[in-house]
């Protein structure tokens, strides 16, 4: 019998009966010229069907490694396969940086960039955002390659296309110098100071989030990620009503802090201190369902206030809840489309037929912020409404037909919802 293909939490399971792994880009064209339907698989880390198929469920993690920095250029081209943590060590012990990282480096850098993963800060946008070029085999079989700077006209649609476009090789990713950062935490910061002076919150750090369990009228934790560009930080013992931590912190609630990365001030390399959990470790056994909603980043405390009258829903069900920021950007399916984002988080336990009805009434509760969802998250937000919040979406669709005209690598969710 033979064993199902899951996600990494295990709440999907795929159609296909088999992963495909080539082991060289002509392997890879050849079999998605022969599939009547296709579909890559990253890491496994979206917790909904974007990633299935019911015909070539392909994985580029058997692909040669790549990984080639251009110094003059400050770029580095990578294979799609590769994970963050797979990249981040070389490109720092080269000198060179990314200018943000999420919360996992597990994950793979072409399935962050597909789905629109994004770590915290008022200037930092999602980290697709740091790509210039991506290489991909398109539904003949060829291999296409789109850049930022050859193909300005469709590139803002070609990057975070959720696999509707072919199938990730390479990419090539903006680098800057490397850089240190440090990090606090904060415990118990009253709801009321976070009311008055969110705005000084999240422009605390170059990345700052905030946790919550729903079940009291406070913060729990507040993590401060802090570039130290000269001197480093000194933070003050109690800040906004909250008391700094003296030890080391996880935001899950009784979760190991050894599986978090370095806190109490002392400085390190950006890429072992801007993700939330360490790479040598695994950040949670996958007993979880995740969903995410974006708003108008002036518009978190009203955001947080409309959840008020069904927080007794919602912490019941809630394994953590968590506020970033995110830059706005110019990528047509991106959230984060010519809007300052704040993101509300939500880490739940496994029980779908639970949270289904919880995230419909998070949904109806923020549906007048004009929120708009993770695409790589749990949801029940309805496809017209998800089609009316994406201007450009007529062109990403018109992209598709041209680069994809029979429909190869769309999917049940892709026709469901664009």
């Amino acid at each position: 019998m033979t064993t199902p293909i899951t996600n990494w939490a295990g709440n999907i399971v795929f159609t296909a009966d088999r992963l495909h792994r080539p082991a060289t880009v002509a392997e890879l064209q050849a079999l998605v010229a022969e599939s009547a339907h296709a579909r890559a698989l990253g890491t496994g880390h979206s917790f909904n069907t974007i990633a299935d198929t019911d015909g070539s469920l392909i994985t580029v993690a058997g692909l040669p490694a790549e990984l080639e920095i251009d110094s003059a250029a400050a770029t580095v081209r990578i294979s799609a396969g590769l994970r963050y943590g797979q990249v981040v060590g070389r490109l720092d012990e080269a000198g060179w940086a990314l200018p943000n990282l999420g919360s996992l480096p597990h994950i793979s850098v072409a399935g962050a960039a597909s789905t629109g993963t994004h770590g915290s800060g008022n200037g930092n946008r999602a980290l697709v955002n740091s790509i210039s070029a991506v290489e991909l085999v398109t539904a003949d079989g060829e291999l296409v390659t789109l850049s930022r700077a050859a193909d300005p006209a469709r590139f803002p649609g070609a990057v975070l296309a959720l696999g509707a476009l072919g199938i990730m090789t390479a990419l090539t990713l903006d680098l800057q110098p490397t850089y240190d950062i440090q990090q606090y935490v904060y415990e118990d910061l009253p709801r009321a100071e976070f009311d008055a002076h969110w705005s000084e919150i999240f422009a605390a750090g170059y990345s700052v989030s905030a946790f919550l369990d729903y079940r009291s009228p406070r913060f729990t934790q507040v993590w401060i990620k802090h570039r130290v560009d000269g001197e480093a930080w000194q933070a003050p013992a109690r800040w906004l009503g909250a008391t700094l931590a003296d030890r080391p912190l996880n935001p899950v609630p009784g979760m190991s802090a050894v599986h978090c990365t370095q806190q109490l001030g002392v400085p390190g390399p950006w890429h072992a201190r801007l993700p939330h959990f360490r790479l040598e470790f695994t950040p949670s056994s996958g007993e979880e369902l995740q969903s995410e909603y974006f708003v108008p980043r002036e518009r978190i405390a009203e955001a947080v206030a409309a959840l008020d009258p069904i927080a007794d829903r919602i912490a019941p069900l809630l394994q953590v809840g968590e506020l970033r920021t995110i830059a706005a950007d110019e990528l047509w399916l991106s959230p984060a489309y010519r809007r300052d984002n704040a993101a509300l988080h939500f880490t739940w336990v496994r029980d779908t037929p639970a949270v289904l009805p919880v995230l419909t009434a998070i949904e109806e509760r923020l549906a007048p912020l004009d929120a708009r969802t993770h695409w790589g998250k749990v949801f029940t937000t309805r496809p017209e409404v998800i089609r009316g919040q994406y201007e450009r979406l007529p062109d990403f669709l018109q992209l598709v037909k041209t680069m994809d005209p029979g429909g190869k690598f769309r999917n049940d969710l892709l026709n469901r919802y664009l």
